[in-house]
């Protein structure tokens, strides 16, 4: 019986001790929480993120390390933070220590290109792809549309790909994502792009859909009507795609203006919803009877619209930025499309927007990280802070009780104490 008892106390005081250092890494903020690819663990845009009781009235700058040029945002894994760039006319990929900025690795290739003038003088020569990490491994998508896996833990490059025939007007901007071995990603230009999976080890093309170009958006992966499948805006539609072998399911036409489809899709309650360059934001199911797929509206709403920034939703409620009135932030009940909100016009040109527990966070592109409470009744700001020296069109990266911005050249490691 005393044997029993002591072992019965032991077991208590270890789950005490246990349950006592978690509670202790969450308050200090030493918790090492991933964002190991774009838009996070499961690509909503939710982080894991340890919310003061009490804001700071400033962020301190803990470190600044200069990586190159692009709009990719940087990923965190462990104890390092990856950064995909543009250095000269290489890109880059390289490996920063968390704690310091201090690189471990970098890895270099020739990434020369003739970009469209329009696309230079107003987006730069990226990369603009997030990359995305996946069973140590790093997979990027570059400007002229090479797909490159590294060993994450020493840099090394694995396989590219070729480059393609064609480039988009505006280049890539997609991330790609890894499910099962497979590193999906829409590669080539309007005439010959095909939806492609490759083999995560090898780079070999296991199933390819050709049935319309890229697009700028990226990819999403569900399970919906029984079948896992790819989301993902064309040149010309939305589709879904399955994961198993490349079929196409549906799809809806999504053509816009300046054939810009840049938005990610959001699922809620199974509901799809998407936007786009001067679209409305609309919600609607697909359909799978007896093998005969389909799409079915839910709602739409006309009040906003999304363009380069996918929303985040928090409860029921969708939170995000629309280009309209000069930038104009909006909130709308993701069941059924109601308008609950819209901000105050001339917020800025763009936002970048994810989430943590009932907050959301946008980036603008003047660098301003606003935080605010998830109200469906008005927009909540609890604070605003300087974050970069210059334009900030990544997005934000928040982990622990850190938070990782990317500007024109550098990234910043901020935190709250």
């Amino acid at each position: 019986m005393r044997a029993r008892i002591l072992i019965i106390a032991v077991a208590i005081a270890g789950m005490w001790l246990a349950m006592s250092e978690l509670s202790a890494g969450q308050q200090s903020g030493t918790q090492r929480v991933e964002w190991p690819q774009w838009r996070g663990p499961n690509r909503d845009g939710a982080a894991s993120f340890n919310i003061p009781s009490q804001w700071p009235d400033q962020l301190t700058r803990k470190w600044t390390a200069e990586v190159g040029i692009g709009y990719a945002a940087p990923i965190t894994v462990g104890d390092r933070v990856y950064a995909f760039s543009r250095q000269g006319e290489d890109e880059v990929m390289r490996a920063l220590d968390a704690a310091t900025g201090k690189t471990v690795w970098e890895t270099k290739y020739n990434a020369t290109y003739k970009p469209n003038p329009a696309a230079t003088r107003t987006h730069g020569t990226g990369p603009k792809s997030t990359p995305t990490f996946a069973d140590g491994r790093l997979y990027s998508l570059g400007m002229s549309g090479l797909v490159t896996a590294f060993d994450a833990a020493s840099g090394k490059q694995l396989w590219q790909t070729a480059p393609p025939k064609t480039e988009t007007l505006y280049h890539t901007a997609m991330s790609p994502i890894v499910d099962r071995g497979l590193v999906i990603v829409h590669v080539g230009g309007h005439n010959d792009g095909a939806l492609t999976a490759f083999d995560a080890r090898t780079g070999a093309i296991k199933w390819a859909w050709t049935g319309d170009g890229p697009a700028y958006g990226s990819p999403i992966i569900v399970e919906l009507g029984g079948t896992r499948q790819v989301i993902t805006t064309t040149q010309e539609n939305l589709v879904g795609v399955s994961t198993a072998n490349g079929e196409l399911l549906w799809k809806r036409p999504f053509s816009v203006r300046a054939t810009r489809n840049a938005v990610t899709p959001i699922v809620h309650n199974q509901i799809v919803i998407v936007s786009g360059l001067g679209l409305p934001v609309s919600g609607f199911k697909v359909i799978n009877r007896a093998g005969q797929w389909s799409t079915e509206d839910v709602w739409v709403n006309n009040d906003t619209t999304m363009d380069m920034s996918t929303g985040v939703v928090i409860g029921n409620t969708l939170y995000g930025f629309s280009p309209r009135n000069s930038g104009q932030y909006f909130a709308i009940d993701a069941n059924t499309g109601q308008t609950q909100w819209l901000s105050e016009p001339r917020q800025g040109e763009n936002a970048a927007v994810v989430c943590a527990g009932d907050l959301w966070f946008a980036l603008g592109t003047g660098a301003e990280l606003i935080v605010a409470r998830a109200n469906p009744k008005q927009m909540e700001v609890l604070k605003r802070y300087d974050v970069a020296d210059s334009a900030t069109w990544a997005q934000p990266v928040l982990s622990g009780q850190r938070v990782f911005i990317k500007d024109l050249s550098t990234i910043s490691l901020w935190t709250l104490n």
